[in-house]
């Protein structure tokens, strides 16, 4: 098989394609031939080795493939040899071949194409647990969504569509007119305009009942203020550490001394609440993770979701898909391809 490996920390050039032996599936596994495999903003953290769940270096990342069930391990029911399936990888997802247990192997509808597939898990078991499980988005209220542009921010646009909620999103100007057409009702242009200013003007000082926040550092304090009384802040991330292609310590610490400090008393007395989010450390509820992927599944099956692909890499250009990434240029999901194929 041929996998994409991190072998030491530093820019998007370290990546490398090796070839290894096919893995042999298990008790209660499936192999999977992938077609396509999610890129997430982890993975990159994790090249910088600025992700503490990484595995030790040299090694292999990535969460998420779609592809073809080719081979199944003693046990296994109830999945058949090709079988189109998307899949959730603990690590080892930027391979032409992974093995997982059959259970979280999902079959895909039979119009969506892998590339699309690819671009489900993650994102939108992300997007869902923050609006749907914890944040019960509600018809009427209004989400601020920061890199709106981004995987998990254009999963959460088409969640808040989906429930009638009014989109509030972060992205450079040259996105703005993407995300209008996505639906995003007012869009603010993070390099040119104070966020918190804008959200008190355009909800006329309420604030909002929902904030996404990947960005880390001081943002969270601002997004924090933006927030309304009953008002749910959700924090899945840290891409502020990380704004340039290599590590750079300085805006790492600045980064982390700039994070703030949640007081239970004034929570209470402001009737806010914030959450975090990590979608590696939920490995233990498979099963509840299986059944939010399957309606997920069922509302891409029913064209009420539509996975939004930015483009897609193949192997041999993997440092390319994670400089553009990082170049803050893709709008939706960036994926990369054991097969060749044209990027754009």
């Amino acid at each position: 098989m041929r996998q994409v490996w991190i072998p030491r920390t530093g820019g998007p050039e370290v990546l490398e394609v090796r070839e290894a032996p096919d893995p042999e599936p298990g008790q209660g596994q499936v192999r999977i031939r992938a077609r396509a495999c999610g890129i997430n903003f982890a993975d990159i953290m994790a090249r910088m080795g600025l992700y503490p769940d990484a595995p030790k270096l040299p090694a292999v990342v990535g969460y998420e493939v779609a592809g073809v069930v080719d081979k199944l391990g003693p046990g296994v029911t109830g999945v058949a040899e090709g079988a189109r399936v998307m899949a959730m990888t603990r690590f080892g997802g930027y391979s032409d071949t992974v093995f997982v247990p059959a259970t979280q192997a999902l079959p895909l509808p039979p119009d969506l194409s892998f590339e699309k597939a690819a671009a489900i898990p993650v994102t939108y078991l992300t997007a869902w647990v923050m609006l749907v499980h914890l944040g019960n988005v509600k018809p009427g209220e209004r989400v601020l969504v920061h890199a709106a542009a981004g995987g998990v921010g254009q999963a959460a646009l088409q969640i808040c569509k989906l429930r009638g909620a009014e989109v509030l999103g972060t992205a450079s100007a040259s996105k703005h007119d993407a995300l209008r057409k996505a639906g995003v009702a007012h869009c603010i242009d993070y390099t040119t305009q104070d966020f918190e200013a804008e959200v008190r003007r355009l909800t006329g000082g309420k604030g909002v009942d929902i904030v996404l926040d990947a960005v880390g550092g001081g943002s969270f304090r601002k997004s924090y203020r933006c927030l309304a009384s009953l008002g749910r802040l959700f924090l899945f991330g840290a891409s502020s550490f990380a704004p340039g292609t290599r590590l750079s310590v300085l805006a790492a610490l600045s980064g982390f001394l700039r994070l703030p400090t949640f007081r239970p008393i004034p929570l209470m007395n402001e009737n806010r609440g914030v959450f975090g989010v990590n979608m590696g450390h939920l490995w233990d509820r498979g099963e509840e993770l299986g059944r939010m992927l399957a309606e997920i599944v069922g509302l891409v099956a029913q064209k009420k979701f539509d996975p939004v692909v930015d483009s897609v890499y193949p192997f041999e250009r993997a440092g390319e898909a994670h400089a553009y990434i990082q170049a803050r240029k893709n709008v939706g999901k960036v994926l990369l391809s054991p097969l060749p194929v044209t990027a754009r």
